[in-house]
């Protein structure tokens, strides 16, 4: 069974459906027992990344979400804040499971700030990335990113400036972008995360 975290941040309805197409029992959740004992979980965020970890600490989450030895994914600002902070949220750590400081893009001439629709994946490595084609496109929309680090598994480049697509460090896992909404290359994506 995969526990998706509801911290009120989530896109949990199309996460739930892009899961069940995949025959995989997912159930959405805050009880920690829940989480602790489940086969997978999935952190999924959409939003501000420090309304994010209020919200997680509120459920005294953070620590319960270090200790998990299971496959661990965290999506768009559940990714992010798997990271050690964020600029969205000066002065207050994340959980820090990725070795990674979360910037806000920069708008410059040509660069659209919040970097939103499809763009290509380059530089994948990792069971996460299996069998999904160099230039894969899939679906981003956040206006800050994770800096290139020892964790990432995957780039995207964004007019210029390159950024961590995909993170991984033991069992956590984490995409900037949202599978869910990626189509076939979201899916297999999925399904290795299934399959880890």
């Amino acid at each position: 069974m995969i526990a998706i975290i509801d911290y009120d941040m989530g896109n949990l309805r199309s996460l739930e459906n892009a899961l069940g197409r995949l025959g995989a029992e997912c159930l959405v959740t805050a009880d920690p027992d829940v989480i602790r004992k489940a086969e997978r979980v999935i952190l999924p965020g959409v939003g501000h990344a420090g309304k994010a970890m209020e919200n997680l600490e509120a459920r005294n989450l953070p620590s319960l979400i270090r200790s998990l030895r299971q496959p661990v994914l965290g999506i768009c600002v559940g990714m992010q804040v798997l990271c050690r902070d964020s600029e969205e949220a000066p002065g207050k750590p994340c959980i820090g499971i990725f070795d990674a400081h979360v910037k806000q893009f920069s708008p410059v001439p040509g660069r659209k700030v919040p970097h939103m629709g499809w763009n290509d994946l380059s530089n994948m490595e990792g069971k996460l990335m299996k069998s999904v084609a160099p230039h894969s496109f899939v679906y981003f929309v956040h206006s800050y990113y994770a800096g290139l680090c020892p964790d990432t598994v995957a780039t995207c480049n964004y007019d210029g400036l390159p950024f961590s697509a995909a993170l991984r460090y033991e069992n956590f896992y984490g995409t900037q972008f949202h599978p869910e909404k990626s189509g076939d290359t979201g899916e297999q994506i999925l399904k290795n995360f299934l399959s880890i």
